[in-house]
């Protein structure tokens, strides 16, 4: 197991240590890249393979989509959804690009974690850090406003 006692610097070793241990990492890295590549690729060899099932092909067809593993998947989703799973209903949204958070909550959100950025370098006596930037509340507020009033107009 490792601690402080045996782990060796990187510093400390000798180059050629160094460049076989660098050399391990990448090769190691590149494995892993293509086996992932190799999974997404499989994935979407499979998601793409045309079906013959007959509960879904008139399903898929009446609605001119491609009879595949994904529109029937997409489709098994959206019964679900229809049922009352709330869990389906998630994806369903999350997928579609539909959200409940709007771009203000996203602005308020960026605005949060600045100040807390800030608050986090004044702490840690950071001179980097000013007091002085324009975390543009004024104007999120500002915009929020006119596109509520918009509206209703």
């Amino acid at each position: 197991m490792a601690n402080e006692k045996n782990l060796i610097p990187l510093s400390e070793r000798t180059k050629s240590e160094q460049r076989k241990i660098t050399s391990k990492g990448g090769k190691a890295s590149g494995e892993a890249r293509r086996k992932k590549a190799d999974f997404k690729k499989t994935l979407n060899t499979i998601l793409t393979t045309k079906i013959e099932d007959s509960e879904w092909r008139p399903i898929l067809e009446s609605l001119g989509l491609d009879c595949t593993i994904e529109s029937a998947l997409n489709m098994a989703m959206i019964q679900k959804g229809l049922a009352g799973d709330i869990k389906a209903y998630e994806a369903i949204a999350k997928f579609s690009g539909q959200s409940a958070q709007t771009d203000f909550d996203d602005e308020e959100q960026k605005i949060k974690i600045d100040r807390a950025r800030q608050a986090r370098d004044r702490e840690m006596g950071n001179a980097d850090s000013s007091d002085e930037t324009d975390d543009g509340l004024i104007e999120a507020l500002a915009g929020a406003g006119k596109e509520a009033f918009a509206d209703e107009v």
